[in-house]
């Protein structure tokens, strides 16, 4: 257990109860589905499906522990690569949840926003996307970002096209400016990122916005990672001292 004396907050952060620093952003890269699947020597598909399952039990839980954003990294601009048939199944697993979990979420109040570019999906994919953006704008609880069709670089190759198609002059263009022609612009940048399955890459995942995030890596795959997992990252990250290049 942590105890409050453990802990010096900075100004302006969230705290828990007990004083715990608590991120208000969480980035999660959801990884592991396929080998989670080869250990039960099922389909690659089956884990994809479990995953899935996964998402509302961690999304509740952050909520119930205070953290106000989470980005999900869900199908980046790369996995175009992976064979067709799984990419096919992706897609409709991805159309699935919107159908059977969107309202549940507007029930809740939360916030579900799409991080990314709707170009190559079909129309009918991009309309569903829409309505569930639509449908939750006004939602003022947890804000849930679905990096759908997302990569960080292509992300910031877009801002910069926007930039010049604006005609910004050159002396104009700093940090502030820049961030105005990111996707979600308002968004917080993530205070933790999490990868589940083990590995320790960031993978082309909010390459401009985790410039200062807080890194955490778990073995755990994504279909297995559940509240107590939540809880152990969120106390790694409360352990943390986040100096942002200072010296304190």
């Amino acid at each position: 257990m942590i105890t409050q004396e453990h802990h010096n907050v900075p100004q302006g952060l969230a705290a828990d109860a007990h004083g715990r620093a608590i991120p208000a952003h969480v980035a999660i890269i959801m990884d592991g589905n396929g080998r989670w699947a080869q250990a039960r020597r099922q389909p690659r598909k089956e884990g994809h499906r479990a995953g899935t399952g996964n998402v509302r039990r961690v999304i509740q839980h952050l909520a119930k522990s205070g953290v106000k954003h989470v980005t999900l990294f869900a199908f980046s601009t790369e996995n175009w690569e992976r064979p067709q048939e799984e990419v096919s199944f992706l897609m409709e697993l991805v159309r699935e949840v919107i159908r059977s979990e969107v309202a549940e979420l507007h029930r809740q109040n939360v916030r579900v926003r799409h991080l990314g570019t709707l170009d190559r999906l079909a129309r009918e994919f991009r309309h569903e996307i829409e309505e569930a953006v639509g449908l939750t704008v006004r939602n003022t609880g947890m804000t849930l970002n679905v990096a759908f069709n997302y990569g960080g670089r292509d992300e910031i190759v877009r801002a910069v096209r926007r930039i010049l198609a604006d005609g910004v002059p050159e002396e104009d263009v700093d940090e502030a400016l820049f961030r105005r022609y990111l996707y979600c612009p308002e968004l917080p940048d993530p205070d933790l990122v999490i990868r589940t399955g083990g590995e320790f890459r960031i993978s082309n995942f909010l390459l401009w916005q985790s410039a200062y995030s807080e890194f955490y890596s778990t073995p755990t795959h994504w279909p297995d990672f559940g509240p107590e997992d939540v809880d152990r990252a969120l106390e790694a990250y409360a352990r943390r001292q986040r100096r942002f290049g200072k010296i304190e």
